[in-house]
């Protein structure tokens, strides 16, 4: 299985004087400058019938030609996982991830993701690096998440994240009682002590996340949020770091504490919540081949469903009984 990439253009005048890879990167941006190179260093690419090498200079009326092949980059194995698929085209594959699935395959989790999921349910997306996922859900979130189909819808995906016109909202719930919304603008990097954590740190890379008030409970909060940025673990950093951590982050929300004057059955719930209560509940993107502007919205998963009425249900009997 490959795809063979076949490409001509002839290099306008406005482009004279710029080097061979900045003149494809432009003429052919729907692939990316770190493949057009490799593409040029590989032989695959021809100015006027004769190998270029990447620096070398163009001047205008040049024909440019890409005679490439795709061979598979992905070697996992598809697997019959099943996908709760939101929507699906020839360019990009929208899913609704549940909890406990595992995106990439890395160390503890060989198989069982979704990505193995996904070379199953289209095989050709082996052709894709990482199968065509261009950003990533920890594996106790749940929610959308877009997965490029082509190298073409890859390469556009990951510029839109860059550029942040990907929108992605998220909905939380939180211990503690907020006043109200609000911004958290601060640098993130890895735990200079722990590995497997992320924190807030100085001369970490930019990380904003911005939050508005949905319902405030009695000892809890449920919260709209949305991201400007797109760090590991981002969401549950920033708002442990404000002290209003995720219910269920075991990495980041210290040690479990029963609220006071819960009930039995809160009790309960809150007991048997595991992850963190953290859902992806929107998507926004403009799609890599029409360029029409999508938005796709999904349902809180069952479990956090429970827990938030469990939570409402606390909030009401407290009052009840203040009353």
């Amino acid at each position: 299985m490959s795809e063979k990439i076949e490409l001509e253009v002839v290099v306008p005048g406005e482009l004279t004087g710029k080097r061979l890879d900045q003149v494809v990167a432009q003429l052919f941006s729907e692939y990316s400058r770190s493949r057009l190179q490799s593409w040029i260093k590989d032989g695959f690419v021809t100015v006027d019938g004769k190998h270029a090498k990447i620096r070398e200079k163009l001047y205008g009326g040049e024909r440019i030609r890409v005679d490439a092949t795709v061979e598979p980059i992905e070697t996992h194995a598809g697997e019959n996982i099943p996908l709760d698929i939101v929507y699906e085209d020839d360019d990009i594959l929208v899913v609704n991830k549940p909890a406990g699935l595992v995106v990439h395959p890395a160390v503890g989790h060989r198989s069982g993701t979704l990505l193995n999921a996904l070379l199953h349910h289209f095989p050709d997306i082996a052709l894709v690096p990482r199968a065509g996922i261009v950003h990533r859900l920890d594996m106790d979130t749940t929610g959308l998440m877009v997965v490029a189909k082509t190298l073409q819808a890859q390469t556009e995906l990951v510029c839109q994240l860059q550029d942040r016109s990907m929108g992605r909202e998220y909905e939380a719930i939180v211990l503690g009682v907020m006043t109200g919304g609000g911004c958290v603008d601060e640098p993130m990097g890895r735990h200079t002590k722990n590995r497997l954590k992320m924190a807030v740190i100085r001369g970490g890379k930019e990380a904003v996340t911005h939050y508005r008030v949905l319902e405030k409970l009695r000892v809890h909060t449920h919260l709209r949020l949305k991201l400007e940025t797109g760090r590991t673990h981002q969401i549950r950093v920033h708002m442990a770091h404000i002290n209003y951590p995720l219910v269920g982050d075991q990495l980041y929300g210290g040690r479990f504490r029963l609220p006071k004057g819960a009930s039995e059955e809160t009790q309960v719930v809150l007991q048997g919540f595991k992850r963190q209560a953290l859902h992806a509940k929107k998507l926004e993107l403009w799609h890599p081949a029409t360029r029409e502007q999508m938005s796709w919205e999904v349902d809180l998963p069952e479990d956090f469903q429970q827990l938030l009425a469990a939570l409402q249900q606390d909030s009401k009997d407290y009052e009840d009984d203040d009353f």
